[in-house]
């Protein structure tokens, strides 16, 4: 028994300051007396912990410069500790399996995968997987299968890189049609401005410019058969009960398609077009925590602190960058956006339900004791204390002060 004393505590209908009793992995009592270990959190907030559902800040671990490659074991101890000390207690790590080669190569995805099952029983918060699928690359549904009978099940988010590369030169990635619509407008792949578009994405996958646009040119030519793929790795998804998200819509007719596979989380809407479809459809809606803390897109697209003011936006994402999910909270109380207890579900109780968690997200007795105690001065910044997961602490930091 662990009992957090006279914290200001983040309960689902009101801030107060309260006991909060943990016990075997739960949450056992609210308001009673102090019993077991005591932890005096007097002048703290004791809150849901937070719950990352598309995070791929793991890259800079593995290939912390361009090429340079390090021990995935080592990349991936070092990265769950930098989420217990962000307060995150669950994380989806979005793992792409996509057709370039280099750090996000199927195999890549499957090594990574592999480790985070090895090394299990050394990590201290609950990782997961988003398996960010490029909806281009065939070469993964053999492992989107094996992944999907894992321990802990991943979720599935379709994304289509390869149409939005291959869009008309002359068309911002925000205004790009459906992409497998008949009337998507295609840019030449031989035109000099597609070294430009494709010169970092060369870099990342260690090839030439020009054999990169020769590869994505043979890519390009299974268009006509990605529906298809789509529509088999939607029903492997749909029996595992796996969530499943469509990942940078601009259209309606985009978030339409892909919830009628079961695609039920709109996750980085692009245009206020897609965005409103998504919340008509009583679909969950995520974006990204750098686009709130930063006040706004760092590509043109809408911004997240828009979008939680105006009640279109149901969870904030780490996206690249722990640290910016406590930073987003921070800034949008700061902006009056919300009062504090719906900004901090955009990263507990919005996520769980966004992925289908019930057991988590919210302090209330029976769910799982994911807590953060939390150091939030007026007029400065918030930082994390303690992290615990499942009652257990994952990480305690005590100030120098």
């Amino acid at each position: 028994m662990i009992t957090f004393e006279g914290a200001q505590v983040y309960l689902p209908g009101e801030i107060t300051q309260t006991n909060v009793s943990i016990s075997n992995g739960k949450i056992v009592e609210l308001g009673g007396p102090a019993q077991g270990e005591v932890i005096d959190a007097r002048g703290l907030i004791l809150a849901p912990a937070l719950i990352d559902v598309h995070g791929d800040a793991f890259e800079r671990q593995l290939m912390p410069r361009v090429g340079v490659f390090f021990p995935t074991e080592t990349a991936l101890i070092d990265t769950d500790r930098q989420l217990a000390t962000n307060g995150i207690a669950t994380a989806y790590h979005a793992i792409t399996l996509g057709w370039e080669p280099g750090l996000r190569d199927v195999a890549r995805g499957r090594e990574l995968m592999q480790a985070m099952r090895d090394l299990a029983a050394r990590l201290t918060v609950e990782n997961r997987v988003q398996l960010r699928w490029e909806t281009f690359a065939f070469e993964a549904l053999d492992v989107i299968e094996w992944a999907l009978a894992g321990p802990l099940l991943p979720s599935v988010a379709f994304n289509d890189h390869t149409s939005m590369t291959m869009r008309a030169y002359d068309v911002p990635i925000q205004d790009r049609a459906f992409e497998l619509s008949p009337d998507f407008s295609i840019a030449s792949l031989y035109d000099a401005r597609m070294k430009k578009r494709t010169a970092s994405k060369a870099h990342r996958a260690g090839l030439s410019e020009e054999d990169y646009i020769a590869l994505l040119g043979q890519i390009w030519d299974r268009r006509t058969e990605v529906p298809g793929a789509i529509a088999k790795v939607a029903r492997m998804a749909r029996d595992a009960g796996a969530p499943m998200l469509s990942h940078d819509d601009t259209r309606a007719e985009t978030r339409a398609y892909f919830r009628t596979l079961g695609a039920g989380v709109a996750e980085f809407p692009m245009v206020m077009e897609a965005a409103k479809a998504a919340r008509a459809g009583g679909d969950p809606i995520i974006f990204g925590a750098p686009n709130a803390a930063r006040g706004g897109s760092h590509i043109g697209s809408l911004g997240a602190g828009d979008m939680v003011e105006a009640g279109l936006c149901d969870a904030l994402a780490s996206d690249y960058f722990y640290p910016a999910m406590l930073a987003a909270i921070a800034k949008l109380d700061a902006e009056r956006r919300a009062d504090r207890l719906v900004l901090w579900s955009l990263v507990s109780s919005g996520p769980a339900r966004a992925m289908g968690l019930p057991d988590r997200g919210d302090i209330t007795v029976g769910k799982r004791a994911d807590l953060v105690l939390v150091d939030w001065p007026d007029g400065s910044v918030p930082a994390i204390q303690g992290t615990w997961v499942a009652g257990r602490c994952a990480y305690r930091g005590m100030p120098a002060g």
